[in-house]
Order: structure tokens, then C-alpha cells, then sequence
């Protein structure tokens, strides 16, 4: 006989967790107390908004679900933030609530919530586990759910009593994604499409991409000279020295890419969704009919004509399509090689550096050096802010798993992803890139660095600012300042104080010997970038966008 605590964790062993990231409550103490005889390392966190990103970020570099644990009542709702980037990335999480007891449900009880409401609009599934005896069953269809087709999250609940109550049962085994693939009919029907199409274009984005399956996509764009792009934050997916890159459908989009896009005959999205990002407000392509042909191949059927209906559908997972079409009889047409220069060639230009911005501070330059220095297997975190655009356009990623950033734009998020995959990977660089208020958003979790020995280096681009929606605020209402000022502390201060290694920049000569420096602390480091506010994009300053604003 076993309690539901111990149950709970002799079931996460079953599913290969060996780390799960948490906040303490006593609405779980009988899971904690499981914990302390289990090989699964808990990874005590600042907020669990931080808890449930780092859970997702490792999900994002595993492909298996990031498993989040936290207290009722407020710790759920503090959690939603990071459920939310799961939701939206397509990312498999299992976050676990502790709850009040079961005789006390429906009364108001202390910190009572019904959590099929709370988050039954943003998860898969939604479940309080009501008895010992049934844990195996709830913790293995959450897995499977969380997996299946287009993954994301699961949230189940559980009573207090429920993980002090015995109950003899056994752990159900290791849950594994089921594949779905193209039929023989959908396959000949792709091949006929591309071989019609004169100027096709690749489109890759979206969740279940393993090192192979990126290896196969190579392969497939080789074979037939298809130039390829990338959605929004799924840079990593596709080599950008590679000849036959395009660049990225994302937020402040190449015009030679638009233009690249709306041109293309025949459009091959796999596995991304074409949300609102990537498909630029839903104006690249028409609603329902895209005006074009359209193949979209994407593991969860309902996303198959979701918004555009498209030429051909296919539900199947970006490795199996790739492995159904591998030996697709299709010659590719001499047109396709010279697009896909093309398109290369408006890449790389869009993607060199500024070689000025205002200040003293000059980022395109950092990223030069960051790129020249770093091996290809350095990972990159961010969050949401105009910073990250100096990540986005101007870093070149060369390999799977190294980028690690929130599709659904979520601020905060880039420390927590950072500390994940550093304990993750904990041989290679991590870099997290934040801006000041991105930073402010969870930077206690820095905190949780120091503790679990995970060396960090966070590149803090302070501007003094929320810069974003000053941008905005600037373009809708010029010189009308309202609720975006920062006032912000002494950011290598902050990282001292915790234990970490702390530098300033505020020249760019100075960046060099500071990263040089952070990097051989083997402590978790902050390097406070002080950039000028009139930098406020990477090509247009805070005057211009002021100047240019509604009225000017």
C-alpha cells in the first residue's frame, strides 16, 4: 500500500521525469515528501509563473512534457502565465495543484478554485485525481494527452486527502507519442501539386520536430532546391547559412519575404498553424480561400482548416510527412534553385547588423561578436520586447535546439527557459537576452540559478523603458508619454547580491572582456547593457517613430 503522494511520484519515474520545477505548498506536502526518497531532482523556484516556464522551456528541448508542480489557489493562478506559452507554442506540460480536500468542495473553502473553469480554455485537459487507486490511470492519460496530436497542456488537481489516502496500484508505463502520417493518396496528390508549381515555397514551424526529423527536412529541401522558411520563434528549425534559407515569418518581416510569400504558387506549411504572427495579421494569405495552393500538413486535425482551407491536407507529424515523402518522383524545376538564391541572398542582407545606433552602445556590433565567438550549439532564450529583434534578424542559428523563446510573446520568459536549459545542457553557453522590464517580469528567479548552480549568462538591454509599447504609444499618440517609464535598479548589483557575477556595459568596447569574465565565473551572470533610449528598433530611432506618429 502506497499513499497518493508516493503514487503520484512513483508514476512521474514511470514516464523518464527526472526533474520537475515547483513552488512548496502545503496543499502537496505528502508529493514532496515522496520527492525526498526519489531520484527526481525538484527544482525549487521563486513563482510559479517561473515554474511553469521552466517546465515548458524543458519540454521545448526535450519534446517529452515539462512536468510543473505548485499549490492551490494562488500558485494555480500564478502558474496560467507559463500554461498559456504551452497552449500556444504547442508544447506538452503536465502542471500538478494541489487542492482542498475533497468533503470541502463547493463551500468557498480556503484558497478554493474550480480549475475546469479556471483553465479549461487554455489546456487539453482538466481533471482532479478524486482517489488513491486511480492516480496510475490520471497520470498516464495525462502524459498521453499532453503528446498527442497538437500537444500542450494538462492541469490536474489534487485533493490533499487524495495523496494521503493508500491504495495498492501499480505504475502504468512510459507514454509515447503516436505518429500520424500521410495516406499513399495524399502523398501522390502533394507530388502532382509540386510538380505543377512553378514558385513554391516551404513554410516550417510548429512543435514535434526531433534532430532527425530537422536532418530529413534538409534532406527534402536539398533534393528538390525548395527555398525555406521559418514561422515566428522557430528560427532553430532550419540552418541559416544553409543556401536554400529564406528567413523568418515573423514580427518585423523581411519585405523581399512578404513579398516572397504572396508571390509563391503553391504553399507547403508543415506543422505550424499560420497564426496571426506568421501570417501577418491573417493578410498573407485570403480567409477561407487563400487565393492559392495551399498544403498543410500539421499533427492535430483540427487545425486543418481551422482559418484557410487549404489545397490538400494532410494530419501527420512533420517527421512522418517527411518520411512518407522521401522518395517523392518529382523533378525539381530549374526555377525553384533560382528563387531559392534569391530569397538567400535578401536574407543575408536583411540580416547583417546596423553599422550604427544611437549611444555609445552599439548592439549590432555585440551580435557580430556573439556570433563570431559562440559555438553553433549555444542556446538563446528570450522573452517579448523590440530587444529581441537584435536575437531574431540578426543572430544566425545553425542547429536544432538552440533557440528557446515564447511564440505567444510572453514577457518574463526568457530567465526561466535559460535556467531550464542550462540544467538541461549544462556543458553548453545559455544565453538569455531580456529587456528591462522583460527582465523585471520573473528576474527573481536568478535566484534560482544561484541555487541550483545553473550558469546563466543574461544579457539585460536596458533602455529606461517598456520599449514596445512606447513604440506604439509613440506611433498612435506622439509625445504623449503615459504608463511606459522605468525606473530600474543597478542590474550587476542585483546579480551580486544573489550570489552571481555582475558587469556594466555602457560602452561597446566593454562588452567583450565582461562577457569574457561572466563566462569564466562559472556563476550565473548578468551583464546590464545600458542602451540609449533613441535606440528604440534596430532601424528606427525613438524621434522617428515619434515624428512619424498620427498627426505628424
Amino acid at each position: 500500500m502506497k499513499t497518493g503522494g508516493q503514487l503520484i511520484v512513483e508514476a512521474l519515474e514511470a514516464q523518464g521525469v527526472r526533474r520537475v520545477f515547483g513552488v512548496p505548498g502545503e496543499s502537496y506536502l505528502a508529493v514532496l515528501d515522496a520527492l525526498h526518497d526519489s531520484p527526481i531532482d525538484m527544482v525549487v523556484c521563486r513563482h510559479e509563473g517561473g515554474a511553469a516556464m521552466m517546465a515548458e522551456a524543458q519540454a521545448k528541448l526535450t519534446g517529452r512534457p515539462g512536468v510543473c508542480l505548485v499549490t492551490r489557489g494562488p500558485g494555480a493562478t500564478n502558474a496560467a502565465s507559463g500554461i498559456h506559452v504551452a497552449q500556444q507554442d504547442e508544447t506538452p506540460l503536465v502542471v500538478l495543484v494541489g487542492q482542498i480536500e475533497r468533503g470541502m468542495r463547493g463551500r468557498d473553502a480556503f484558497q478554493e478554485v474550480d480549475y475546469g473553469k479556471l483553465f479549461g480554455g487554455m489546456c487539453k485537459w482538466v481533471a482532479e485525481i478524486d482517489s488513491a487507486d486511480r492516480v496510475p490511470e490520471m497520470i498516464s492519460r495525462a502524459f498521453h494527452t499532453a503528446m498527442a496530436g497538437r500537444p500542450g497542456p494538462v492541469v490536474l488537481a489534487l485533493p490533499e486527502d487524495t495523496l494521503t489516502e493508500t491504495a495498492d496500484a501499480a505504475a502504468a508505463p512510459r507514454a509515447e507519442p503516436v505518429d500520424s502520417a500521410p495516406t499513399p493518396a495524399q502523398v501522390a496528390s502533394f507530388a502532382d501539386l509540386l510538380a505543377k508549381a512553378e514558385k513554391p515555397l516551404l513554410v516550417v514551424g510548429g512543435s514535434r520536430w526531433t534532430e532527425e526529423s530537422v536532418a530529413a527536412l534538409k534532406g527534402f529541401a536539398e533534393r528538390l532546391s525548395l527555398p525555406v522558411a521559418v514561422t515566428f520563434r522557430r528560427q532553430m528549425l532550419f540552418d541559416h547559412a544553409h543556401p536554400l534559407y529564406a528567413g523568418d515569418i515573423g514580427l518585423g518581416i523581411n519585405p523581399k519575404l512578404t513579398a516572397l510569400v504572396k508571390d509563391s504558387d503553391l504553399l507547403i506549411l508543415l506543422g505550424d498553424r499560420f497564426s496571426e504572427v506568421p501570417s501577418q495579421g491573417y493578410g498573407l494569405l485570403g480567409i477561407p480561400d487563400p487565393h492559392k495552393a495551399v498544403v498543410h500538413i500539421h499533427p492535430g486535425a483540427e487545425e486543418i482548416g481551422r482559418v484557410f482551407r487549404p489545397t490538400l491536407g494532410m494530419v501527420a507529424t512533420p517527421g512522418a510527412f517527411l518520411e512518407a515523402v522521401s522518395a517523392l518522383a518529382v523533378t525539381p524545376n530549374p526555377v525553384w534553385a533560382a528563387r531559392a538564391e534569391t530569397a538567400h541572398a535578401a536574407y543575408e542582407e536583411w540580416s547583417t547588423p546596423p553599422d550604427a545606433i544611437p549611444g555609445e552602445v552599439q548592439m549590432g556590433r555585440i551580435m557580430a561578436w556573439l556570433d563570431e565567438r559562440l559555438a553553433d550549439d549555444a542556446i538563446f532564450t528570450n522573452g517579448a520586447g523590440n530587444y529581441a529583434t537584435w536575437i531574431h534578424r540578426f543572430h544566425r542559428f545553425r542547429r536544432f535546439g538552440t533557440q528557446v523563446a515564447p511564440v505567444c510573446g510572453s514577457m518574463g520568459y526568457g530567465l526561466p527557459a535559460a535556467v531550464a536549459a542550462k540544467l538541461q545542457h549544462r556543458t553548453r553557453d545559455v544565453l538569455c537576452f531580456a529587456g528591462d522590464g522583460c527582465f523585471q517580469m520573473t528576474g527573481l528567479e536568478f535566484g534560482t540559478a544561484v541555487q541550483e548552480g545553473a550558469a546563466v549568462i543574461v544579457l539585460v538591454v536596458d533602455n529606461g523603458m517598456y520599449g514596445t509599447i512606447r513604440m506604439h504609444q509613440e506611433r498612435e499618440y506622439p509625445g504623449r508619454v503615459s504608463g511606459t517609464a522605468l525606473k530600474n535598479p543597478d542590474f550587476a548589483a542585483f546579480a551580486r547580491a544573489y550570489g552571481g557575477h555582475g558587469e556594466t556595459v555602457e560602452t561597446t568596447d566593454q562588452f567583450a572582456p565582461a562577457f569574457e569574465r561572466a563566462r569564466a565565473s562559472g556563476l550565473p551572470a548578468i551583464i546590464h547593457i545600458k542602451l540609449d533610449p533613441e535606440a528604440l528598433t534596430p532601424n528606427r530611432t525613438l524621434s522617428e517613430i515619434r515624428a512619424a506618429g498620427k498627426g505628424k
